[in-house]
């Protein structure tokens, strides 16, 4: 299952609701609204459930994080190339919670397309976002780390860091994500509106008492 814009990616962190059964379950929730409104939804999951997921949910599936070292004595590491056989369509890169220096993203960037994985890099700021464009991943996601988590959305708290980044990947062809606090279908509207390709959201679905009630309003602003 390959992604396409306008997308919306569910990043389920290590939240109790996002691994195991339940967050098997969330990911069927996500499938279902994905064929009831034609729009593409994709989860990125832990290591532990990508083989499952990717299996049993219905959607595509990206791995959290991935690194660069080669096969071999490298216990712990998650290689590209093991994420691709398990499943995963592609990986997030350089989360606010996983960051790393511009060396180890470039080779990460390579790594991942060798191995078969799209890539959605994130970054915290305009300036970053331009800088990523140059290293031509599959998406940038720009998600201000101040706002991720919260309850005032990117769209409406810094609404400038959406317009100024898509106007920073404009050269480039880079499809444009964004995220952090996004909850509602006014903050995916808003952020379509100012040139946004899709969305990159966590808390605001995993942490939702009614998920899918959530996700049937969110795909509502694309």
């Amino acid at each position: 299952m390959a992604l396409r814009t306008p997308l919306i990616i569910v990043n389920l962190k290590t939240y109790p609701q996002g691994f195991g059964d339940a967050g098997l379950g969330l990911c069927r929730d996500m499938a279902a609204v994905a064929d009831a409104s034609g729009a593409c939804l994709a989860a990125a999951t832990s290591a532990l459930d990508l083989r499952r997921y990717a299996i049993e949910a219905g959607l595509p599936v990206l791995a959290q994080h991935v690194d660069t070292a080669p096969a071999g004595a490298h216990t712990g590491t998650v290689l590209p190339e093991a994420a691709a056989a398990a499943g995963a369509v592609g990986t997030l890169v350089n989360h606010a919670e996983r960051q790393l220096d511009w060396s180890t993203i470039e080779a990460t960037l390579a790594r991942a397309r060798v191995a078969g994985l799209a890539t959605v890099l994130c970054t915290a700021d305009v300036e970053a976002t331009a800088l990523g464009a140059a290293l031509r991943p599959d998406y940038i996601a720009v998600e201000p780390p101040e706002l991720i988590g919260g309850d005032i959305s990117v769209s409406t708290a810094r609404p400038e860091v959406i317009s100024d980044s898509v106007a920073a990947v404009a050269g480039s062809g880079v499809p444009l994500l964004c995220g952090a606090g996004v909850k509602t279908q006014a903050d995916v509207a808003k952020a379509m509106e100012l040139g946004a390709a899709g969305i990159l959201l966590a808390s605001g679905v995993v942490k939702a008492p009614e998920p899918r009630a959530v996700l049937d309003e969110l795909v509502q602003g694309l």
